[in-house]
């Protein structure tokens, strides 16, 4: 949970640093490839994440909201990536693919367990 609270914190507050250092700060440095970048890595590592702990999205008992909370964060990420695919780059589609595969395999992992 730890590392899934990283990759979801890191672009966010980099996103926030961008905003307020570059307006109030006078930071012209601080472009948006300082916080598209992160925005785009993020999803990739917890697809990771996601794989290498699949079993406790089959069993709810050993990581009580893991399913859940990865499932959120992808959706932001998922939002933010579309954006980032129209305005920024076409590489948004790499992390755009990682978190639909989040969400689809969540869903089959789920119904593998059920039955």
């Amino acid at each position: 949970m730890k590392f899934l609270a990283a990759c979801t914190l890191v672009p966010i507050l980099c996103f926030a640093f961008q905003d307020i250092g570059s307006e109030y700060g006078g930071m012209s440095w601080l472009t948006y490839d300082y916080v598209a970048w992160p925005m785009m890595i993020a999803p990739v590592l917890m697809l990771v994440l996601f794989f290498r702990n699949r079993e406790l999205i089959r069993n709810p008992r050993l990581g009580a909201n893991f399913s859940q909370t990865i499932k959120l964060v992808a959706v932001m990420y998922l939002v933010w990536n579309i954006i980032g695919a129209i305005g920024y780059s076409w590489l948004a589609v790499i992390p755009l693919l990682c978190c639909l595969t989040i969400l689809v395999a969540d869903r089959q992992l789920k119904k593998q367990a059920r039955s």
